[in-house]
Parts: C-alpha cells; structure tokens; sequence
C-alpha cells in the first residue's frame, strides 16, 4: 500500500497509478498562521469589526461562520481607481519574527504529509477587497489599464510574500486562495480573466515551480470555461471544483494534466439539518461519479481542512471515503 504522499504523486501524475483515492486533505500539513498571514489578515472574533493589514474595514456580524469585508462604500481603501497610489497601503512584511513557524515547517518536514504553506487573499480577492466588489467588477471593464496598474502592484507584493515563505519556510506546496467565480459562471468572461488575471499568476507560479513546489489553488466555483488555463500556468489540484462543474467531461478533456479536488456537495452535506446518511450518500456519490475518471480527490469544496460549518460532517466524510476505498481498492485504510 503506497504512503499518503505516494498516493497523491501518483494521483497528480499524468500517467500515476495510484492505489485509492486521495482522502481530502490528508496529504497537507499547512503551516499556519504566518507572520505574513499574521500582518496581512484581520484578527476579529464574533460581533467585532476592525481592519487588516491592508485598511480593509472587515465585520463579523452574530451569528455568521465568518468576517468579510464591510460593504459600506465609505471605508472602502480605494474610492478612485485612477487614484490608486495615493491610498493603498501594502502590509509591512519586513523583520517579522519566523521563529515560530520555522520551527513548525522543520517538525512537519520528513512526515508523511507534504510542508504546506498558505497563501490566502488571492489578487482577485484582494482586488474587491480594496474597492468593493461591484466597483472591482467595473473597473475591470472601464478602467483598465488604471486596474492593471493596480493589479501590478498588488501581484508585486504578491511576488515578495512568496518569496519570503519560501526561503522562511522552504515548503513542498503551496495552497493558495482566489476565487474567479460563482457557483454557475465566472465573476468576469474568460476573456477578462485572460488579460487582467492570468498574466500574474502565469509570474507567480512560473517562480513556484521552479523551486520545485506543488501548487495547490483553491477557488470553490463554477470554471469550466478556463480549467484548461489553469492546468497550463501549473496548477497541479484545482481545491475546489464544485459539482456544477461538468468534473466527468474536464477529467476527460484534461488527460491528467490537472487534478480535480472536490465534487463533494457543500449545500447539501454542511447543513443544521444533514443526517450522518445525507452526508455519507452525498460522499459516496463523489467517489463513485468521478473517481472512475482519475485525477480526482474527493472533499467538500470550501478552501481549508476545518472549513466546515458543522465540523461532524468532516469526520462522516473522511469515514465514508476510507469504507469506499476498502470496498472499491481492497485497501487496508
């Protein structure tokens, strides 16, 4: 029986055989927080509001899973797009102190789970982030090159904060967040992701790679029209492939060149309501309509290992997974 790490080369692998289907996110040991995650995010807990490293007003309204940006026009960082320069305000990731997280990158390394680091508020993201996301949308369109210059800076940032976790935490993967759409289309047409989007991280994961890094994106929405982009800037797993992606016929189109991770329905298993057998039926359907095709990992679709709303489901999840690959791969676990 091939070791967790085993399992999942052979799993990204254009030609892997691997023995059972990757279990969720059993292959990661992310190493987080950061100190740059630390300078970058907010600290809030429930009912608080506050700002992030970039001035980004965020709440955490009662009685929500999560804070995110308040949608107030008045505290948005960037009210002008032209006048970009004049506002933004870049986190100050200089004489951060490492200690902490190195110690916990040099304890994972050599396990049997790859050194992860996490890289969350993709450039998208961060885009809306700074402007509100109605704004972001509009001036992709009507503003562009004063976006692009914008994006420019903020993937430059971007570029660095890599490179600090790399040399700080030397990882073996990178799981990094942006999401480009919704649940049945993208944010933007393809076209636009094309010219805004892509050029970054086409820079970005070119510099991960070639320090030998598996790259990890996370975007838990409808992409089907540039999966095919995806798999050629070097993403390996696409976390997050919703089942209202057709995920049988890009498999097919795909040929390996890119390893779907998902399929496993979030509105119907994390739910108040959601029995042990909702869960396990929507699991086993994950497993059985899309492991045939290779190149797949079955998991809920939000971006993290404890990302459940209602955290049994995770464990269901896992156990359902684990009898599949008895029944389906004779395995042992």
């Amino acid at each position: 029986m091939l070791s967790v790490k085993e399992n999942f080369l052979q799993t990204i692998a254009k030609d892997g055989k691997p023995d059972r289907l990757v279990n969720g996110y059993e292959f990661m040991e992310l190493i987080a927080p950061d100190p740059l995650l630390l300078a970058s995010a907010h600290s809030l807990s429930k009912g608080e509001r506050g700002l992030d490293g970039w001035g980004v007003t965020f709440h955490w309204p009662e009685g929500q899973p999560a804070a995110a940006p308040l949608p107030d026009a008045s505290t948005y960082v960037i009210k002008d797009v032209a006048k970009w320069e004049e506002t933004l305000k870049l986190p100050d990731i200089e004489n951060l102190d490492w200690s902490d997280a190195a110690a916990r990158a040099d304890a994972a390394r050599g396990k049997d789970k790859f050194v992860t680091a996490f890289f969350v508020g993709g450039l998208f993201e961060r885009l809306h982030f700074l402007m509100g996301f109605e704004n972001a949308l509009v001036n992709l369109m009507i503003e562009p090159e004063a976006t692009k210059a914008l994006i420019n800076a903020i993937g430059d940032y971007r570029m660095r904060h890599a490179a600090l976790l790399i040399e700080r935490l030397k990882p073996e993967m990178f799981f990094l967040h942006d999401d480009w759409g919704m649940k049945r289309s993208l944010f933007t047409s393809p076209e636009v992701w094309r010219e805004m989007i892509r050029p970054h991280y086409e820079e970005l994961y070119a510099f991960i790679k070639s320090k030998g890094i598996i790259i990890v994106h996370h975007a838990d929405s409808f992409l089907e029209p540039i999966v095919s982009d995806m798999a050629d800037i070097g993403v390996s797993v696409w976390q997050g492939a919703l089942p209202e992606n057709d995920i049988v016929k890009l498999q097919a189109e795909l040929g390996g060149a890119m390893t779907l991770m998902g399929g496993i329905d979030a509105s119907i298993i994390d739910t108040q309501d959601a029995t042990e057998d909702v869960v396990r039926a929507e699991t086993r359907r994950a497993c059985e309509t899309y492991g045939p095709g290779g190149h797949f990992i079955p998991c809920f679709t939000y971006g993290g290992p404890n990302d459940l709303i209602f955290k049994a489901g995770g464990e269901i999840i896992t156990d359902e997974v684990r009898q599949y690959n008895r029944q389906a791969y004779g395995t042992a676990e």
